[in-house]
């Protein structure tokens, strides 16, 4: 008999990956639109990936580039927590 998986819910943890984005770049006094630019994408997508109702998936590339321009290493933006 096959297996029945209840399927994937990462909602929590794309939020988490938006407020961290959100706090590494308010922390370089980024905007939006300036770190949008800097990785090459449009404000909208930025704004997207950053609120915590929108849940939108980001590829290891715009992880890696967002990461770069806020010279953080990737690992901190997946594993935040501002406390520290």
């Amino acid at each position: 008999m096959a297996e029945t998986r209840k399927p994937f819910d990462n909602a929590e943890r794309f939020t988490e990956l938006g407020y961290a984005i959100a706090y590494y770049r308010k922390r370089r006094g980024l905007s939006q639109d300036k770190l949008a630019e800097l990785v090459g994408i449009s404000r909208q997508h930025m704004g997207a990936v950053e609120a915590p109702n929108m849940n939108r998936g980001i590829s290891l590339e715009l992880l890696f580039n967002i990461a770069t321009v806020l010279e953080i290493e990737p690992y901190m933006l997946l594993k935040f927590n501002p406390e520290k």
